[in-house]
């Protein structure tokens, strides 16, 4: 085979795996916008603005405690009831924690993070309900808090996963950790690789870029939301084979045996003498026929 045909093979081959390339990228996008976009859409429409009920009051909390901190005041009081750092008693940052996700870092634009707040809290309101969105947030966010602490229990070391006592002063996260688990779970839960790239992989292009507490705990953040998105398939998953399996007979109980009944004994009876056997007599035929051979 000369050069040329070679060449040409080997063009043609690079051409086909560019087209199938090209033909799995197109359909995965189509298939991320008509699950991120097109379908929260549609249901937005069906339930109209109340269906963004959670955005609008995570939205306008992060507003309200942001205006509140402004003033020496408003600042005290909003550090002691959403002011989270790893060196309060424990009982005391699970009580802060509901609180901290309406609480923003101060020294971040707020309203880029309120627009992200938004859209984090419509897309998954609309896409999961309501209470499945606040369990995502919570707990991503919860995760975040309490490895930060193991980690600055650890102390310095343990290959890079310790960090200093200082630490402990800093405060927590806020509604970010929140926004991004969110952010990751739909991604997993709808397949949606653009949005996980935007979202996770920041995070961990943050993380290495500027080392600090916030961005480990946005890390954890998004294991933690990998972890549940993983687990939501499996539970359909699980849940659909249960219901499709066959319901087990149980074994029916054995008919009672009957127990005999003792019959009372009865008391002998005497002995009667031999019966008397009964007379014969004529039947009225007969009588009537004698009676007419007297007569004659």
């Amino acid at each position: 085979m000369s050069a040329d045909g070679s060449t040409a093979g080997h063009t043609e081959q690079v051409r086909a795996v560019l087209a199938r390339l090209a033909r799995f990228t197109g359909r995965t996008l189509r298939a991320e916008w008509y699950a991120i976009v097109v379908d929260p859409v549609r249901r937005l429409a069906r339930r109209g603005l109340p269906g963004l009920l959670l955005a609008f009051v995570a939205a306008f909390g992060v507003i309200f405690f942001h205006d509140v901190a402004q003033h020496p005041t408003g600042a005290l009081w909003v550090k002691r009831l959403g002011g989270v750092t790893a060196d309060l008693p424990l009982w005391l940052s699970l009580l802060r924690t509901p609180v901290s996700l309406y609480v923003p870092a101060l020294d971040l634009p707020v309203w880029a993070g309120i627009a992200q707040l938004f859209l984090a809290f419509a897309l998954a309101e609309l896409i999961l309900g309501r209470a499945r969105t606040l369990a995502i947030a919570y707990v991503t966010t919860l995760a975040g808090t309490l490895t930060a602490r193991v980690m600055i229990a650890l102390g310095p070391g343990w290959w890079g996963f310790g960090l200093p006592p200082a630490c402990g002063e800093v405060l927590d996260t806020g509604p970010s950790a929140a926004v991004v688990g969110l952010f990751t779970y739909l991604a997993v839960v709808r397949r949606a690789p653009v949005v996980f790239t935007l979202t996770g992989g920041s995070m961990v292009w943050e993380s290495i870029a500027v080392p600090n507490l916030a961005g480990r705990e946005h890390l954890i953040a998004v294991g933690m939301s990998l972890v549940l998105g993983l687990l939501h398939g499996r539970r359909e998953r699980l849940r659909s084979l249960v219901r499709s399996a066959p319901p087990t007979r149980t074994a029916e109980p054995a008919p009672a045996r009957a127990v005999p009944v003792p019959v009372p004994a009865q008391p002998d009876r005497p002995r009667s003498a031999d019966p008397v056997p009964e007379a014969v007599l004529p039947s009225p035929e007969r009588r009537s026929t004698r009676a007419d051979v007297s007569r004659r």
